[in-house]
């Protein structure tokens, strides 16, 4: 699917069937050739927004997956970069993937990003693609994490795309995969949570502000405008109070 070196849409299937973190251990040879891992094009629009905000010394990749947001923190000048995933496939792939002779090496955890195993020492957190995975009632865990994670002033950085028009192709596809998401769920287990919809900017802003953030946001004008003008995509810029 999608590459003659992507998943069949056999092996998918196995993969949608599994938990979530065995269906990304399957996955997690293919995973950089299909659509799912994010683009290069999202990464280096997230690059150049956090450029101003200078080099950490101490960054985090959350749900780092095969490892693609390392590659930010290690172009934004960070002295130390940890990835963290729950999937040990992935985490394998990641290990396998040699930075530039000049570029820090990652250091690979295998944890749950609602159980972090790290005190407050990160300056920036980033994370990409990975909150479909936590249903609503998850946030404020999972936030109170990234914030424990955080040396005082530290940042919280991830980009969240606008919502698509109601009636929209995109609108139609994402409502459509949560659907089957939510129908596959209540049939089978063990559940794969998936959803797309729920993690829109306003909802996400106040989750992040009840866990004690400063929120502001950046275009990331790269990424495109709405036909409104307004930006396709929007970097979440989430600072942790001193």
């Amino acid at each position: 699917m999608f590459s003659p070196q992507g998943p069949t849409l056999r092996e998918l299937a196995v993969q949608a069937l599994s938990s979530t973190e065995r269906g990304y251990d399957l996955l997690a040879p293919a995973f950089d050739r299909t659509p799912f891992r994010t683009s290069e094009r999202v990464l280096a629009a997230t690059a150049e927004a956090l450029a101003p905000l200078g080099p950490p010394v101490t960054a985090l990749d959350l749900c780092c997956g095969t490892g693609a947001g390392t590659g930010v923190l290690r172009w934004l000048g960070a002295e130390r970069v940890v990835g963290v995933d729950f999937s040990a496939g992935m985490l394998a792939v990641a290990r396998a993937t040699e930075p530039a002779p000049w570029e820090p090496e990652p250091v690979w955890v295998r944890a749950d990003a609602r159980r972090l195993p790290f005190g407050p020492e990160f300056d920036l957190v980033v994370s990409f693609g990975a909150f479909g995975h936590f249903l609503p009632r998850e946030w404020p865990v999972l936030f109170g994490q990234v914030s424990a994670v955080l040396a005082p002033g530290g940042v919280f950085a991830f980009p969240i795309a606008a919502p698509p028009p109601v009636g929209s192709r995109t609108y139609l596809t994402l409502a459509g995969f949560d659907a089957a998401m939510r129908l596959r769920n209540a049939l089978w287990r063990p559940r794969f949570v998936m959803y797309y919809r729920p993690f829109q900017l306003s909802a996400v802003r106040a989750a992040l502000e009840r866990a004690g953030f400063g929120v502001s946001t950046l275009p990331l004008t790269g990424l495109g405008a709405r036909p409104d003008g307004s930006p396709r995509c929007r970097l979440v810029l989430a600072r942790r109070a001193d």
